[in-house]
């Protein structure tokens, strides 16, 4: 079972930690201001919950070493490229930082809505391969921790 801690981290402190920023901030590293990461977040979560399909980039013996990497406790490192990103950062979706939270709060819980209703769920990210829900909470986690640091929060 994933571990508690890291789903309570998700669904309450990282809301509440991207609340303290302008939606205009830049972060140390990387192209997108606080609300092109939030809403960047918000497709990593609709991924891991199924609703988003992506193209597959690592298979073979090139996916085993980014799941071993992504089981462990590293964490990523700044201006870790995302070989779907392209350059430039996303259009704003939403009108306000406080959309975009609250649209990745919606998500987070339908995330873990899924797999409560379907425990053997797995869901298919792109650079990890399949995910369980345990999977997904890794890196949801760590890819959460990634943008706070990015942005000064922790």
């Amino acid at each position: 079972m994933a571990d508690q801690q890291k789903i309570d981290f998700l669904l309450n402190t990282l809301p509440a930690e991207l609340r303290k920023l302008d939606a205009a901030a830049k972060g140390s590293w990387g192209v997108m201001n606080a609300q092109q990461m939030v809403e960047h977040f918000i497709l990593s979560v609709k991924n891991a919950s199924g609703k988003l399909k992506l193209p597959t980039v690592n298979e073979g013996e090139r996916l085993q070493k980014f799941r071993e990497f992504l089981f462990s406790e590293k964490p990523f490192r700044e201006n870790t490229k995302n070989p779907l990103l392209t350059d430039e950062p996303y259009a704003i979706h939403y009108p306000d930082m406080e959309t975009a939270v609250k649209k990745l709060e919606t998500e987070l819980h339908y995330f873990v809505e899924v797999f409560k209703n379907d425990p053997s769920l797995t869901t298919h990210n792109s650079i990890f391969g399949d995910l369980d829900f345990d999977g997904n909470v890794q890196l949801l986690h760590k890819h959460a921790l990634h943008h706070l640091r990015q942005f000064a929060l922790t």
